[in-house]
């Protein structure tokens, strides 16, 4: 789970403007900390099925997200990709 403070760090680094809290880059820099955090978890409990499908339609959500922004905003995109080192 997200602290306060982790959120707002993850907010603070791809935000375009002060208020910018829903755009695709925002909602995929949040999507991608909580993707790691829930990893970290799965790791340690391996029998925890139902958080896996949480960490699935989390991964599919982000990809959507990506696909989108990739549509629109080329430059932005890319530009994602380097400050969240995702692979794409």
């Amino acid at each position: 789970m997200l602290t306060k403070q982790k959120k707002a760090r993850a907010v603070k680094e791809v935000q375009k403007h002060e208020t910018d809290t829903g755009s695709s880059e925002v909602q995929v820099a949040l999507l991608s900390k909580r993707i790691d955090a829930l990893t970290s978890h799965l790791k340690k409990n391996v029998k925890d099925k139902h958080s896996r499908r949480g960490l699935l339609q989390m991964v599919a959500d982000r990809r959507k997200h990506l696909k989108y922004l990739e549509r629109n905003n080329k430059r932005s995109y890319n530009a994602l990709l380097k400050k969240l080192d995702l692979k794409r």
